[in-house]
């Protein structure tokens, strides 16, 4: 086969072309062997095999296009919920699912909010315990600013 065109040699025909690599190109006729050593590409040449399967050309039968498969979709468990669980919640009507989550989100605002004033009482302690305005580096333990004794 002829590494230009594409095209079949038969015995006795044809040329060998060795590059100083000493790669083999077998080369069909003259023709192909000057398009090659002007370095043409047979990809844009009408005649050769190469371009003739880049457009489609003389294709007769039309092959089945493959069919894709379809991915199935499988429900799975997640970390911290069973698949049963998941299915339950599903299954719920909306407005008992956003009555749950309405009790769920005023719960969590409880707690932070029970959280926060814990803080708040603790502070107000801290701050009685120090008498006095203090930053919050000598809070921290940091030492006191010395004082201009010029003034």
């Amino acid at each position: 086969i002829c590494n230009f065109s594409g095209f079949k040699i038969y015995p006795g025909h044809g040329k060998t072309f060795v590059k100083s690599d000493s790669r083999t190109y077998r080369l069909l006729n003259g023709k192909c062997e000057s398009l090659f050593l002007q370095r043409k590409k047979p990809s844009k040449l009408s005649w050769t095999i190469v371009f003739r399967r880049l457009h489609k050309k003389g294709q007769t039968e039309e092959a089945a296009k493959k069919r894709t498969r379809r991915t199935v979709k499988a429900q799975r468990a997640v970390v911290g919920a069973t698949l049963d669980s998941i299915k339950a919640k599903k299954n719920q009507k909306p407005e008992v699912r956003a009555s749950l989550r309405q009790a769920a989100a005023a719960k969590s605002k409880d707690e932070k909010k029970a959280a926060q004033e814990k803080k708040k009482a603790e502070m107000s302690k801290v701050k009685a315990a120090q008498k006095g305005n203090v930053s919050k580096q000598q809070m921290k333990g940091a030492a006191p600013k010395v004082q201009a004794k010029s003034r």
